[in-house]
């Protein structure tokens, strides 16, 4: 039961697609909606194979330097198989939220954000574990640090010097460190400080009265004394009293000058009404990340001024009422849920039947009879060929499966528990050499660098690569011509992958043109001038077959067209002309002679 209930606050499981891992969230509302449906409000969090590799490889630079700072179990101590799956752990908050139906939920999970100071094998050791440190903004592609860390270090701790002994002086200029403004031992009683501190709050009263602005904001009398009795009148008045050697008489002057009396505003003073209602939409917002806040909502005030303000306003009876207004809303919204287990099959489920699979991959409701070669086809993740249930994965034409543990694990985690073969190559910093008879049996496409099972989402792991253009050089093309019985052109060409071995290939030519430098090789021949062309083809004008065409009739059926007694000769592409009518090379020996 208690499994089953979600509540705001909740890490969970969504699930969008019957094929695609699920979608991780932190539920924030629980709202009834008016058909009786329930719709939780979620956070959004990102998963690496839902981002761009220029900012996974912001990310992995990110690790390193906590990797750097920290003192726990760094990655270089990590299996090849613990690298693998300690990226499908780690997540990207976000600030996006969105409404799903709750019936979508498929389970409980738990999201931390990374502790510097733990081990990140404790992740893995936990099932339904993540962590994140970087928050990903999706409308800009950005990844920025979290504000949720804890700073420690030299970076943001002072340090304390040692305390000085009996009778040591301290050789620090004292003005660089503090700024006295006031001194407990003045000449003044209490009574005394504090009928001055009425003395200026009357002053500051009396002030905003004169003050055309500060009678419109604030019209009555009771506000104008409230705003004169906040802090920053009694600092003014404090500050006063210190730098006149708490002289009353001298103090009260400088209150009241020649041009009238003095007014100090704070923030709460400063900013309008349209600023005040800014805020409160950015606070709903962003809550106390004062840095977005102003970049979003408030640009032209200073960082300084809006955290003043917002310490100022939660004094205010603006705060209180909107707080209890919230905790109206809260009240009147769900507190939890109550969510059944999803028993449905899942349609990438493969049928059998007498104990035989009858659909290996391909879309819902379709059966697919494999051939043999298919009948005993492992899991793409490991390897298992015994299964309780298989699942197909990944595009159709792959006829790719997973076991049930796998599959899970692909749900959960968003990635297979292996790692490809691709991706050990990766990892390993000097790859052994392989024997070109054993790369001989291995698939094209392991051979062309790509992965043979895919560790993200379920797309073809066949990506298109950029075309190029073989530019063969005048040796390579002679010694074609030379190095036939070394070559060996046909055999080379059926195995592509084959390295050739080219000292061999030189040390024959090298040889073969010592003995045929009296006599070069023969060249190929030039292609003829058009003119010549030209003129050889009216001389030697083209016949066109006769046609024999015989006139339908009722009593006999329609003959077909009869051609001449064609030459047996095959003519080529370029039409009934061979290449070397084309191009002069039999005939044209008037040409040549010219």
């Amino acid at each position: 039961m208690a499994a089953n209930m979600y509540r705001v606050g909740d890490y969970v499981y969504f699930e969008n697609s019957s094929s695609n891992p699920y979608l991780i969230r932190r539920i924030e509302e629980l709202n009834k909606t008016a058909t009786g449906n329930v719709e939780a409000k979620v956070v959004c969090f990102y998963r690496r194979r839902d981002i761009s590799n220029t900012l996974i490889m912001l990310a992995d630079k990110h690790a390193k330097e906590i990797e750097e700072e920290s003192e726990t179990t760094i990655e270089a101590d990590l299996t090849d198989k613990q690298k693998h799956q300690l990226k499908h752990r780690e997540l990207f908050l976000s600030r996006q939220y969105e409404s799903l139906p709750a019936t979508h939920i498929r389970g409980k999970c738990s999201v931390a954000l990374l502790n510097e100071t733990e081990s990140v094998l404790s992740y893995l050791d936990k099932e339904d574990t993540f962590f994140y440190s970087l928050v990903y903004d999706p409308s800009v592609k950005t990844l920025l640090a979290d504000k949720g860390e804890i700073r420690v270090g030299p970076r943001y701790q002072a340090d304390i010097p040692e305390m000085l002994s009996e009778g040591e002086s301290d050789e620090r200029e004292q003005s660089k460190l503090e700024v006295k403004v006031w001194d407990p031992d003045s000449p003044l009683t209490d009574r005394q400080i504090d009928q001055f501190l009425v003395v200026a709050r009357a002053v500051g009263t009396f002030a905003r009265a004169l003050d055309c602005s500060s009678s419109v904001r604030q019209p009555s009398l009771h506000m104008s004394a409230a705003a004169a009795s906040r802090d920053i009148t009694l600092f003014h008045a404090m500050d006063t009293l210190y730098r006149h050697s708490y002289d009353l008489s001298s103090a009260i002057s400088v209150l009241v000058p020649l041009g009238g009396p003095v007014l100090c505003r704070d923030e709460m003073e400063e900013w309008s009404a349209s600023e005040a209602s800014l805020f409160e939409e950015a606070l709903e917002k962003y809550g106390k990340d004062f840095n977005d806040i102003r970049q979003d909502f408030l640009p032209w005030k200073s960082l300084t001024s809006i955290i003043e303000y917002y310490y100022m306003w939660k004094t205010t009876d603006r705060y209180v009422q909107q707080k209890r207004l919230k905790a109206a809303e809260a009240e009147s919204k769900l507190k939890q849920v109550y969510i059944p287990t999803y028993s449905k099959p899942n349609p990438n489920q493969i049928s059998t039947s007498n104990g035989k699979p009858g659909a290996v991959n391909g879309a819902v409701g379709t059966t697919f009879q494999p051939q043999n070669p298919l009948l005993g086809r492992a899991c793409e993740s490991c390897y298992a060929t015994q299964s309780h249930q298989w699942y197909s994965w990944g595009p159709p034409n792959m006829q790719c499966r997973l076991c049930a543990t796998c599959w899970l694990y692909w749900k959960k985690y968003g990635g297979l528990k292996m790692p490809t073969q691709s991706e050990e190559e990766k990892l390993s910093p000097s790859p052994p050499t392989e024997d070109p008879r054993v790369r001989s049996h291995m698939s094209r496409q392991a051979m062309q660098g790509m992965p043979v099972r895919n560790t993200g989402s379920p797309k073809s792991a066949v990506k298109t690569r950029q075309a190029f253009f073989l530019h063969t050089t005048y040796f390579t093309k002679f010694a074609r011509q030379v190095c036939k019985n070394t070559l060996r052109l046909r055999q080379a060409a059926r195995r592509p992958f084959v390295p050739i071995n080219y000292a061999a290939i030189r040390a024959e030519y090298a040889d073969r043109h010592a003995e045929l430098s009296g006599s070069p090789l023969k060249g190929k021949s030039t292609r003829k001038p058009l003119a010549c062309i030209i003129g050889y083809l009216e001389i030697h004008p083209s016949k066109k077959p006769n046609v024999i065409r015989s006139t339908p009739s009722l009593q006999t059926p329609t003959t077909k067209r009869m051609l001449t007694t064609p030459n047996h000769t095959s003519l080529s592409i370029l039409g009934k002309r061979n290449y070397s009518h084309h191009n002069g090379l039999d005939e044209l020996t008037c040409c040549v002679s010219d």
